[in-house]
C-alpha cells in the first residue's frame, strides 16, 4: 500500500514539475528547484536560490530604495555568522547600490515588505575568493574563502 502511496506522490510531483516548466517558458520568473531537503525553491538567473515562506504584501523595492531588513547568516554547515536579530534592530541599507552582497541586492528587489525567505547564496555573489577575516584574529575567517552562504532574511520595511 504505501508503494502506490509513493508512486502516486511521485508522480503529482512529476506533474506538477513539469506544469511549472511550461508555465515558465512564457515568463521570465525564476525556475523552481527541488533541493535535498524536498523544499520547492526559485532560482535566479545568477544562481541565488530562495524560498519564500511568508509574501509580503507591502510595498516592492526599486533600486535605490531604503529598506529595513532582519537577517541571520549561516555558513553551510550551520553554524550562525551573523544576525540583526541578536543585534536587536534590523540592518538599514539601500538596495541595487552596492551597500551589501551581490546576491541580497538580487534578492532583496524580489522580495515585497513584510516578506520572509531563506536564501542561498553562491560564493561568487557573497565575499568570494577573498571571504571575511576574524576581526579579533586576522589569521583566521568568520566566512571562509569561497563560502556557499544562506540567509533568513525578513524585508521589514521599504522606503
Amino acid at each position: 500500500m504505501r508503494s502506490i502511496w509513493l508512486f502516486f506522490a511521485a508522480f503529482a510531483v512529476l506533474l506538477g514539475l513539469s506544469s511549472g516548466r511550461a508555465a515558465q517558458a512564457q515568463t521570465t520568473a525564476p525556475r523552481p528547484t527541488v533541493l535535498a531537503d524536498t523544499i520547492l525553491s526559485q532560482r535566479t538567473a545568477s544562481g541565488v536560490r530562495y524560498t519564500v515562506r511568508q509574501r509580503g504584501t507591502g510595498a516592492q523595492a526599486q533600486a535605490g530604495d531604503r529598506m529595513l531588513v532582519h537577517y541571520t547568516g549561516f555558513l553551510p554547515d550551520g553554524h550562525i555568522f551573523d544576525s540583526s536579530v541578536s543585534q536587536g534592530r534590523p540592518l538599514r541599507l539601500r538596495v541595487g547600490k552596492g551597500e551589501v552582497i551581490p546576491g541580497w541586492d538580487e534578492i532583496l528587489l524580489l522580495l515585497p515588505a513584510g516578506s520572509r525567505a531563506r536564501v542561498w547564496i553562491p560564493a561568487a555573489l557573497a565575499y568570494g575568493a577573498q571571504g571575511v577575516r576574524n576581526p579579533d584574529d586576522d589569521s583566521q575567517f568568520t566566512i571562509p574563502p569561497n563560502t556557499n552562504l544562506v540567509f533568513e532574511l525578513e524585508v521589514v520595511k521599504v522606503h
